[in-house]
């Protein structure tokens, strides 16, 4: 059972939505990159799945829960006090962050209902640093268009390296990579509500439904017809 909520107003410009998911039976769990970041409360206690660039099985167990707060992509910001970068494709234990006092004692503590445990961390941290980069949104709307790397920095008023260098600090990923993701999760919108795959291609800003093929299968490790009816 999946269950999740909208953030607090204190929270919404950074995170995506409060989570739940309790394991309904022993099986593997696929989970795709997405551009978020997430802090998740499981059976071994608190931890960070990083900016993911692959799929990742995710082992779940009857009766596991976990619980997780979903910061939206480009919102993290100095929040975990490292680079983002080098959170990337990981999955790191609280405890490892002990430059931030906060995190630090929160990962010692053994709270009731982490999830609320969590969400009351967050706001604190959130509110002793720094906004995130205010680009960042503009530099997803125009990615996910499907516009060219070139173009996007123009547009911004951007040179193609200061591009880069914001959005791996914001992302945790260069832009290419970001708009393979934020587009491969636009496909997989446009599918899940029905519509056929070729037409999802051309929607997406895929050159056509081979490209849309090849990079769900880099991207999730199957294809987009098991992201959309598998088990």
């Amino acid at each position: 059972m999946y269950a999740e909520w909208s953030p607090d107003p204190a929270l919404a410009g950074r995170v995506a939505c409060l989570w739940r998911r309790v394991g309904e039976s022993d099986r593997t769990q696929l989970v795709v990159p997405d551009g978020c970041v997430d802090l998740i409360w499981g059976p071994e206690g608190p931890f960070v799945a990083g900016p993911d660039t692959g799929p990742v099985p995710s082992r779940v167990r009857a009766g596991e829960v976990l619980s997780g707060v979903r910061f939206r992509p480009g919102a993290v910001g100095e929040f975990f006090g490292v680079p983002l970068a080098d959170l990337r494709d990981q999955r790191v234990p609280l405890a490892s962050f002990d430059a931030v006092p906060l995190l630090a004692v929160l990962a010692s503590e053994s709270p009731a209902d982490p999830l609320d445990t969590m969400r009351a961390a967050v706001e604190a941290r959130l509110g002793r640093i720094p906004a995130p980069d205010p680009a960042a949104p503009a530099i997803v709307t125009a990615l996910r268009a499907g516009r060219a790397v070139r173009e996007v920095a123009r547009e911004l008023g951007f040179s193609e390296r200061h591009l880069h260098r914001r959005t791996v600090a914001a992302f945790g990923y260069a832009p290419k990579t970001l708009q393979r993701v934020v587009r491969f999760q636009r496909a997989l919108r446009l599918a899940r509500s029905g519509i056929a795959s070729a037409d999802v291609a051309a929607a997406a800003g895929y050159t056509d439904q081979a490209h849309l093929s090849h990079d769900v299968k880099r991207l999730s490790g199957v294809t987009l017809r098991h992201l959309v009816h598998g088990a």
